[in-house]
């Protein structure tokens, strides 16, 4: 049985993405965009004792913990390595790299993603297409040649080139999110590459 064309499997060399730097003690690797704001799948890493932020997500949320621990701080729950949260449309929540190594998460979201101020207030609203901008405009600015990870308006490949034969043995830099000194807490929120200022004593 022959494949419908345009509806092959892809595979994807996680060693040809770099972390891309979102902020203090954060970074991502994109793995696929969605149209629109249908979606996104990607590795977050957060460095010990980094947060994200109070954030609400407008669609459904899989979360599967890869390394390292975070805290539900809402909760207090903390997921280790192997551990599953499941985020319906519309919850509300923050939480926090704990222990000594960086948390990396797989991430399937739908939707975008609104950051919430004390008197929930939306402060900065984050998509697959703002995600996807970051990581292109890493690429140019690092001179790393982009992979084509859709999030085309129609569904198709957006025209980004993919790593040419000859530059699969390229090496490709990656971001290697700073530590906390002192092991304070810093809030960051994802995508802004802002500072929020909030850190813990040293």
């Amino acid at each position: 049985m022959q494949t419908v064309p345009g509806h092959a499997s892809q595979r994807l060399d996680l060693d040809h993405i770099p972390w891309v730097p979102l902020g203090p003690g954060e970074s991502f690797k994109p793995l696929r965009f969605l149209p629109g704001e249908r979606g996104r799948a990607l590795l977050l890493r957060l460095e010990p004792g980094v947060v994200v932020p109070l954030h609400r997500h407008l669609g459904e949320v899989h979360g599967f913990n890869l390394a390292g621990q975070r805290e539900l701080i809402e909760t207090g729950e903390v997921v280790g390595p192997g551990g599953y949260v499941y985020e319906p449309a519309g919850n509300v929540d923050s939480w926090r790299a704990v222990g000594d190594v960086p948390v990396i998460v797989h991430i399937v979201a739908a939707g975008a993603m609104e950051y919430l101020g004390p008197d929930g207030e939306v402060l900065r609203r984050d998509d697959p297409a703002s995600l996807r901008e970051i990581y292109r405009r890493y690429c140019a600015e690092t001179g790393v040649v982009p992979l084509d990870l859709g999030g085309g308006a129609d569904g198709a490949a957006d025209g980004s080139p993919c790593l040419s034969p000859g530059l699969r043995s390229r090496r490709i830099p990656r971001c290697a999110p700073s530590r906390l000194a002192g092991g304070g807490t810093r809030t960051v929120g994802c995508g802004t590459g802002i500072s929020k200022g909030k850190r813990g004593r040293a």
